[in-house]
Formats: C-alpha cells, structure tokens, sequence
C-alpha cells in the first residue's frame, strides 16, 4: 500500500511541474436518483471519472449537446443542485490486489465481508480491448466439471461460452458451485460474479466453497443487492478484466456470471434514467451490445490461457424465448437448459437433455468419451421420447424389445443424478455408462 502511495504522490508532484493538474469544474444542474446531470464539463469524455462535491465518485454515462450525465458508484453524502463537479481527467477505473483469491471483493479491491483493502493494490480497466482474433485459437481442450450429464453429453471447453438457463430454483447456481469445486487441483482460477444478492446469500455460498476446499483457487467478485446500480452494472466487466489480467499470465479462469438478467434489469433501469429511448420491453437498443462485449471475452488464448464464461439467465415460466434469453443465446456457444418440471420429479441436476445445446460438442472431448457420449445421448433421447408416449402403459402389454429399450433408458437417466459437490472423474463416467449401454458402443 505504501508504494502505491508513493507513486501516486510522485505522479500528482510531475502533473503539478508540468502544470497538468489543472481540473475543469462543472455544476449539478438536476438529481435523478443515483443518475446527476452536469453542466460545464465541455470536454468530459465517456466513462470518464468525476467528483462530486468532494465526497461522491462516478463516471460519465451519456453526454448531451450542453450537459452531460454521471452515474454515481460511491456516494458518500447528499448531492444537491447547484454542487460542484470536477472533471479529474482520467478514465473510471477499478481497483484489484492479486492477495484477492479466497475472498470476496468488490471492484474498488475492499474485502466485502471485514470492509478492509488489500495490499498490492493496482487500478484494473473497467473494460479491456478485445483480444484480437489472430491471438486466439480453437477451443479443444475440455472443462472437467464432474457432471456426468455435461462432461459426456454436452461438454464445455476452455475457452466456451456456455449459457446456464432455466426458472427460478432449479438448480443452476448450484450446477455452476459443483464446477467450480471440481476445478480443485486442476490449476484453473475461478471467479464467481454476484450481481444484485444479498450479503446473506453470498456468506454461505462462500461458506460452502470454503468447506469443499475451492476457496483456495476462487475470488468471489461481489455487488449486494444494496449497492447502487452501477456499481451492479461495471462489476462482471471488472470481474473479466481481471480474468484478462491472469489469462494473459497463461492461466485457465473460470468465470461464472450470476445473473444476466438481473444484470440486464439493471441496465434498462440505468438507460430509463439517463433518458435513452426504450425498445422492447423497454431495454434500450444496446442491450445486446452490453451483453456482447461482455461474453466476447470467452477465449482461447495462443499463449496458452483461457477464459471460460458461464453466465446466468433466469426464466419465468420455462420460457427461453423470452427477448433477454434469446439475445444470449445467439451469442454463447450453446446452453444447458434447466426443466422445472424435471426438478421437482427429482432429477439432479434437471439438466433437459432434449433442449439443451453445445456447439463445439466432441471437438473438446478425449476421444473415448466422445464415443461413449455419442452413444449415450442417442440412446437417452430415445428413452425420453418413448417415455413420453407410453408413461402411463401397462408394462405387461408391452414387447421385450420395449420393455429392455425402458430399462436401459432408465438405467441411464439414473445414473445421471447426482447429488451436489460429488464430482465424477472421467474415468468413473466412463466405467458407470459403458455398463448402461453394454453391447451398443462397437
């Protein structure tokens, strides 16, 4: 902390001999909420950062013909019109320390739970560029998650997208927990993004991964559901700029994004402020935009690293096709959809092996899985559609090659439960549903 100091003290000494440290000052001209209109900073530039009266932090968010508008992070006391706004000249950054994992922090590098900053501090973009696409490769290498369900029917690589979707409470925060403990040992960094939960919530979520062990390689990037709304808005583009920083060392980051649609709401509630026209369901017209830029940081690295995203949609009702759902969709490299239905019958995870998507598919599986999961997902799917028409049959009536297609199918559908934090290693997977589909696989 105290170099960090030091070379923020020499670098505001060199501004004053160069005469650099010299601030335009604008006035508040209108208060909405956490959204402050400013008059007077003629060159204030997009995100750049600003103070207001003395005490509050935020960045510029739209910029008009005569005024421009701020989105207030940290308010620390009442903002009123007439109150000064100072440009400071320089982009909104976030703050990170590298003695962050096995904490939970929010992007200014404060530790959520005692309220205290780390040491090793560094200012972290809020958004990086892009990695070029000439510094990426293909995605071939498999994410072990220790769901049998994903790893033999609809892998996930390093370097995928995978959207995790479905209703409320049926398990996909969950299914996102179970691959993250089972990155333990496996040198992969996790990062978990909490937008809009409680404090309570994210306590025992940290609570249990301490007690699996998968503390140890994870950082819980945190904004409860009481912060402002922007601070909700920049936390996961924080959280994969510093996925960026570990990528670029060659490691493997996991990143689960817990949720889009919240993050989407949030959004729309920001646009509604700054007084951008709304589109349908009164998101504005760049949602899309927001979401892509985000997830276009899912990569394969040529030196070696990646990052994997795994981001969080909620439904209503089971309906993916809701206009937030499909905008994500149409932008991962496939889905696994949670049934509700599924669920309550007791089917853990209540993964819909029928909807459910993966883009890449055997491209990142060891060949005997692919073999294997090939065979498994035909016969399942099989089982699924004949279970459906004959579900309330009596079995007596029916044929021996009917009666052992069922079976099997069962076999297979039961052998895919699993109960939360009990990962499978490939090598079990492999061994349980050779067994299921003994005298299919050549």
């Amino acid at each position: 902390m105290g170099k960090y100091l030091d070379e923020l003290i020499t670098k505001k000494i060199e501004e004053i001999k160069k005469k650099d440290n010299t601030f335009a000052i604008g006035k508040v001209i209108a208060v909405k909420e956490y959204i402050v209109e400013v008059s007077g900073l003629d060159e204030a530039c997009f995100m750049e950062k600003i103070i207001v009266s003395n005490n509050s932090t935020g960045y510029v968010c739209s910029i008009g013909r005569h005024s421009c508008k701020v989105a207030i992070v940290e308010q620390n006391d009442d903002i009123y019109v007439g109150d000064d706004a100072v440009a400071s000249g320089e982009l909104f950054k976030g703050l990170y320390s590298t003695d962050s994992v096995g904490h939970i922090i929010d992007i200014f590098g404060h530790d959520r739970v005692t309220g205290s900053s780390f040491d090793n501090i560094h200012e972290i973009e809020v958004e990086k560029k892009n990695v070029p696409l000439m510094d990426r490769t293909a995605v071939v290498r498999p994410l072990e998650t220790g769901i049998a369900g994903i790893d033999l029917i609809y892998p996930i690589g390093k370097g995928q997208r995978q959207l995790i979707l479905g209703d409320k409470k049926t398990g996909k925060t969950q299914l996102c927990l179970d691959t993250i403990v089972n990155q333990k040992d496996k040198k992969v960094l996790c990062i978990y993004v909490a937008i809009g939960k409680t404090k309570k919530n994210i306590v025992n979520l940290y609570d249990e991964l301490s007690k699996k062990g998968a503390m140890e390689h994870t950082i819980i990037v945190a904004a409860f559901n009481d912060d402002p709304s922007p601070l909700l808005y920049l936390t996961p583009y924080v959280a994969l700029s510093i996925a960026e920083e570990y990528m670029m060392f060659g490691m493997d980051v996991l990143v689960v994004i817990d949720d889009l649609k919240r993050h989407a709401n949030i959004h729309r509630e920001m646009s509604l402020l700054v007084g951008k026209a709304p589109g349908r369901e009164a998101y504005p017209a760049d949602i899309f935009y927001t979401h892509s830029r985000l997830l276009e940081k899912g990569c394969q690295h040529k030196n070696g690293g990646s990052i994997t995203i795994l981001p969080i949609v909620e439904t209503k009702g089971g309906d993916a096709t809701s206009y937030i759902p499909t905008n994500i969709i149409s932008i991962t490299d496939g889905q696994l959809i949670l049934s509700a239905s599924s669920f309550q019958k007791g089917q853990k995870p209540a993964i819909d092996y029928g909807l459910s998507v993966s883009r890449l598919g055997g491209a990142v599986q060891l060949p005997e899985m692919k073999k294997l999961g090939a065979v498994v997902r035909r016969e399942l799917l099989s089982y699924l559609e004949t279970r459906k028409v004959y579900e309330l049959a009596n079995e007596d009536e029916m044929s021996d090659e009917l009666k052992s297609k069922l079976r099997k199918g069962k076999a297979i559908l039961d052998d895919l439960n699993q109960y939360k934090y009990s990962p499978r290693a490939k090598e079990e997977i492999i061994e349980t549903f050779t067994k299921d589909v003994n005298g299919l696989v050549n």
